[in-house]
């Protein structure tokens, strides 16, 4: 195989830092982003011990965003895979969330990885070659209470995702999304919580038992980091199980607890659909032939 050169965003922490270490052992290189070089100074060294680059990126700067990936294209003459990794949950009710935390979360999760995607398409479609992966969450996929915000953010992200896939078809561009179940990583570590105190009314609602329980997955997490990384690493390149998944699926779920989320919300849309199928139905003009 040919080498691919990678772009992994969040790549010094958790599933970021295993795929690069991966990656780098199979031979490709990677350019990894990292916030601060000092305090993951070590994750740093373990990437460029084995021949990858660490570029300071914060993916929330958007504008700096066009000319750390003009740079990168022009030091290795392309990218061949974008993995939009870097992200953080936000924990709290809507009621309790202040537009600063909104904000922020979506610039992380959403406008970040928008913004990479935008950089990095036209190279791409002009090759007729690459693949983007965007790391989703199984909560992008069917939410949950004190998680509404952070569900947006991969909902947002899950959408544009879908949509572009379909537009880069016929370039030979391939937009997996990976959707992570609980792991252990520091992203529970990493997790904000709202700045205002939980609302009284919701506690020991579902809503105080829902982020109890994420905070019990600090350190009680099913999923393999490395077991995630190979998976990811087949999905991009096409080999393995996981490769040959490549045009057949628009999404990948990492870990039994994302394909039970998925399973959830299979069974929530097959019974909207069949409770509301009449009353969508009735909203049809009799006059006009359907367009779908």
């Amino acid at each position: 195989m040919e080498p691919l050169i990678w772009f992994i965003t969040g790549a010094t922490s958790g599933i970021g830092l295993e795929l690069a270490v991966f990656v780098l052992k199979a031979g490709h290189p990677v350019i990894g982003t990292v916030r601060d070089r000092t305090r993951s100074a070590d994750a740093v060294y373990q990437i460029e011990a084995l021949g990858g680059k660490c570029v300071t990126l914060d993916v929330t700067q958007l504008e700096s965003i066009p000319m750390v990936i003009e740079e990168v294209i022009e030091n290795y003459g392309r990218i061949d895979v974008l993995v939009n990794n870097a992200g953080y949950p936000l924990m709290g009710t809507l009621e309790d969330v202040s537009s600063k935390e909104i904000q922020a979360q979506m610039n992380t999760n959403f406008f970040g990885p928008v913004k990479l995607m935008q950089a990095v398409i036209p190279s791409m479609r002009e090759r007729k070659s690459g693949t983007i992966l965007n790391v989703s969450s199984a909560v992008g996929l069917h939410a949950l209470p004190s998680a509404s915000v952070y569900s947006a953010s991969k909902f947002a992200l899950e959408g544009v995702s879908e949509g572009l896939s379909r537009e880069l078809a016929s370039f030979n561009v391939n937009v997996i999304i990976m959707v992570p179940g609980s792991f252990q990583t520091n992203i529970q570590a990493g997790m904000i919580v709202s700045a205002k105190p939980l609302t009284e009314a919701y506690k020991g609602t579902m809503v105080e038992q829902t982020i109890d329980r994420l905070q019990w997955l600090q350190n009680n997490s099913l999923g393999d980091p490395a077991r995630a990384a190979k998976v990811m690493f087949e999905a991009a390149t096409g080999t393995g199980e996981a490769g040959a998944l490549r045009g057949k699926v628009e999404r990948i779920c990492l870990g039994s607890d994302a394909l039970k989320r998925m399973a959830g919300k299979i069974e929530s849309l097959q019974n909207d659909y069949e409770a509301g199928k009449q009353v969508a139905a009735s909203t049809d003009s009799p006059e006009r032939k359907s367009s779908i």
